[in-house]
């Protein structure tokens, strides 16, 4: 191929990227180590390359030129030359066609082809597109998959299906909110990979923990139809959500890229600037604080500019409301170790449009002091981990007093009541993509994951969940009825705790995996909902609390618990099955299997953990029945009395009719 380089014109080292205008594309790559930079066109189905041109112009590690009379459409990849000297983190090769950071689109068959940008433009009618700003407060989130949700929905028509666009088929949308979530958290979306171990295997990254390229809509969710693109497709999506009043939350993933470890392939980072991109200790190795072979190296201004731009891309361009971070320590690493002020926490702090979104951590990796839980800024939400077992053990087991219960049952305040956060800080699940369903822990005591073909050895051992009798479906009657008592306790503990909710996909339909606690790599019905097979009566029971959450002060405002205070309601009365509030040996003792919750002085909580149905005795006033978890006679209410059945939850309310 000849070279190219007198076509080349001045250009901008800024942005980066290939940037279209009404005369042409200009080109700027970060390649701060590199020796030289070349820019390869191909035609637009890249299949053959068309021209080569050697970018002359370098200013601060950014090699660029720009190209009159490129259009939309045009494909490219950059070789890049320098050292080989992998001792020192250096792996230049000019042999390696690579794909630009910053690619808006990506062509090519990983294994294949190799992987090339396409440069794009594509504009877009947002009309009266408004974000719905839900409060923090206010704010229930329900974690999704784009294909796990809509592949097996029978009023999606099967073109559809598995699609950006069925997220916004009405039907979809209906769902939501009729259960009144406020918010859809979407595993990720950007442009990922399957593992060539997968593909051996002949299996599929079905989460998306892989990823590639930051800016591009992962194509494999686009439904192919004529006049849009997997870009066009997920912004209808977001406008439909935004337009049911619905937030999007996209899944992202910072903290390592599909080069995956040395023996990885080489797509881009590790042959534009390897020692850049990742982090390598003293002899130019990998380190893997994420398991997944390396590490972003986000102390490096270069990367974190990547970052922050990607972020504010999705913000911007496709008007997403918020972010949950993947490893989130790995976000905050300095030389190691974890810091609330690390380059990149602080320039999405200070960040006018990053500000203006939620930004929700999973605080840990597997790095030295990877546990970070509570220690993220002021603003942002975590998953609190600590709440999910806690309230796993508390209904399934024992060992958990009711004085640790009323901790995470009240936000974690030892974890988050510091430096200005708020309650809502403490994002508090039960369940998520990662572990069993709902459904799941009440039906496997050991995880079933020999479809993943690693014979079982995958998935965590430590999951606090109880078959309650059988090991997975049973016939038995009784079985049953406990497994549904058990689900709508601990989503009724769920919905009515402080802190933000996240509700697992599913959950309200009874969605099991089959007591796969692992499903990364099934793409097929042990993760795609049953929707027509769904528990009867779950998802109005999740409405219904859903609904009472949002009329209850006590839940929604953005202050810690205070309790009783002078001239005033309290928030918060801890209460036994007597009716008197807790004494302190009540609080220590680790039998203690029930209690009442009183919110706001009207709603009434009754938590009886025990194999045995009990007696309350209702506070002064008049209640009525509001929720019950479960249908049986074993729960009933009369006057100042309610009799709650084993292992449930009933929630009552006050009237002003007559004791």
């Amino acid at each position: 191929m000849a070279d190219q380089a007198v076509s080349l014109s001045t250009g901008l080292p800024y942005p980066l990227g290939a940037t279209l205008d009404e005369r042409g594309v200009n080109f700027a790559l970060y390649a701060g180590a590199a020796s030289g930079v070349t820019l390869c066109l191909f035609d637009t189905s890249g299949a053959q390359e068309r021209a080569r041109y050697t970018l002359t112009q370098c200013e601060n590690g950014v090699w660029f030129g720009r190209i009159d009379d490129v259009k939309a459409g045009a494909v490219y990849g950059y070789r890049v030359s320098g050292e080989w000297a992998p001792e020192r983190g250096l792996r230049h090769n000019p042999e390696l066609l690579l794909l630009d950071p910053y690619a808006r689109e990506v062509v090519g068959e990983f294994g294949k082809t190799p992987l090339l940008a396409r440069v794009t433009a594509e504009t877009y009618d947002w009309g009266d597109d408004a974000p719905p700003c839900t409060p923090w407060g206010e704010t229930v989130i329900y974690e999704a998959h784009v294909r796990g949700l809509t592949m097996r929905h029978p009023e999606i028509p099967a073109e559809l299906r598995g699609s950006y666009a069925a997220l916004a088929h009405p039907a979809i949308i209906a769902h939501l909110q009729m259960l009144g979530v406020t918010a859809i958290e979407l595993l990720p979306v950007q442009y990922f990979l399957d593992e060539p171990r997968l593909i051996d295997l002949g299996l599929k990254n079905y989460w998306g923990y892989n990823p590639l390229a930051w800016f591009a809509p992962a194509s494999r969710y686009w439904s192919g139809r004529a006049g849009t693109t997997p870009l066009s497709e997920f912004r209808d999506a977001v406008k439909a959500l935004h337009a049911a009043g619905i937030e999007v939350i996209l899944d992202v993933v910072f903290n390592h890229t599909a080069e995956l470890d040395a023996p990885g392939p080489v797509l881009g980072y590790r042959g534009i600037d390897n020692a850049a991109y990742y982090v390598l200790n003293g002899h130019g190795e990998y380190e893997n604080w994420t398991g997944c072979g390396n590490v972003l190296n986000l102390s490096h201004p270069r990367v974190v500019q990547l970052v922050m731009d990607a972020l504010r891309y999705w913000v911007g361009e496709c008007h997403v409301d918020g972010f949950r971070f993947d490893l989130a320590p790995i976000l905050g690493r300095v030389n190691g170790g974890f810091s609330a002020l690390a380059p990149l926490l602080v320039a999405m702090q200070q960040d006018p449009l990053l500000t203006r979104v939620k930004l929700i951590a999973e605080p840990w990796d597997i790095g030295p002091g990877g546990y970070q839980l509570g220690q993220f800024p002021a603003g942002w939400g975590e998953w609190n981990d600590q709440y999910r077992d806690a309230m796993r053990q508390f209904w399934l087991h024992d060992g958990v007093n009711r004085a640790l219960f009323a901790r995470r049952f009240a936000a974690s305040s030892d974890r988050f009541q510091h430096a200005g956060r708020a309650p809502q800080a403490s994002v508090n699940f039960l369940t998520a993509h990662d572990g069993f369903t709902l459904r799941d822990i009440v039906s496997y005591n050991h995880k079933h994951n020999l479809a993943n073909k690693e014979h079982n050895r995958d998935g965590h051992s430590h999951n606090l969940s109880w078959n309650c009798g059988a090991e997975g479906p049973s016939d038995d009657a009784g079985i049953n009825t406990l497994r549904e008592r058990a689900q709508k306790a601990l989503l009724a503990t769920l919905l009515l705790s402080q802190g933000t909710p996240m509700l697992l996909a599913g959950d309200e339909l009874g969605h099991s995996q089959q007591g796969n606690n692992n499903a990364y790599c099934q793409d097929n019905d042990i993760t795609w909902l049953d929707w027509q097979n769904a528990q009867s009566g779950l998802a109005d029971y999740v409405a219904e609390l859903i609904a009472i959450r949002k009329s209850c002060p006590a839940l929604t405002a953005a202050h810690w618990w205070r309790g009783a205070e002078a001239g005033a309601t309290a928030d918060v009365q801890w209460l036994n099955p007597s009716g008197d509030a807790l004494h302190p040996h009540d609080w220590d003792d680790a039998a203690g299997r029930a209690l009442m919750i009183l919110l706001a002085g009207d709603l009434l909580i009754l938590l009886n953990a025990s194999a045995h149905q009990l007696h309350f005795h209702l506070p002064a006033g008049s209640w009525q029945l509001r929720l019950a978890s479960t249908g049986d006679a074993q729960t009933s209410h009369k006057l100042h009395d309610c009799r709650v059945a084993a292992r449930s939850v009933t929630v009552l309310t006050r009237f002003d009719g007559q004791e």
